[in-house]
């Protein structure tokens, strides 16, 4: 696996991180965060966990698109089955061992909607970043 290095966008999804968190903290009495430096280095967590989560999704959608036989196709369907519900559980593991008791993200369901809020974010504020293309108006 080859290492790549952190660009601009990438800071802007910890950053964005940092404020979906901030406010989940603010406003959700089952997630706890004791400090702000805390709160930074859980987005970054999340981020790395994300990453790798979307590249090895991405691979797997890759090989079940590109299956020919129903046995390969099967065990694509299955792996994604796994890694949904996996990456929560693996998220909330990960807080739990780096952090303890001073970082809490609720349970699977609190877990899961903070990361589709996170995700959802994320491609929104790409979105914006984008740049415009002369047809965009």
């Amino acid at each position: 696996m080859s290492r790549r290095r952190p660009t601009a966008l990438d800071l802007v999804d910890v950053f964005v991180y940092v404020v979906i968190l901030g406010l989940t903290v603010q406003f959700l009495p089952g997630v706890l965060s004791e400090s702000f430096v805390l709160t930074l280095l859980t987005a970054v967590l999340l981020k790395a966990v994300l990453e790798v989560v979307l590249a090895l999704k991405t691979r797997v959608i890759r090989s079940l698109r590109s299956a020919d036989a129903p046995l390969r196709r099967v065990a694509a369907i299955a792996t994604l089955v796994l890694i949904l519900p996996g990456s929560k559980l693996l998220v909330l593991w990960l807080v739990d061992v780096v952090f303890g008791d001073a970082v809490r993200l609720g349970g699977f369901f609190a877990v899961t909607g903070l990361i589709v809020v996170l995700m959802l974010a994320r491609a929104g504020v790409r979105r914006v970043l984008a740049p415009r293309t002369p047809a965009d108006g």
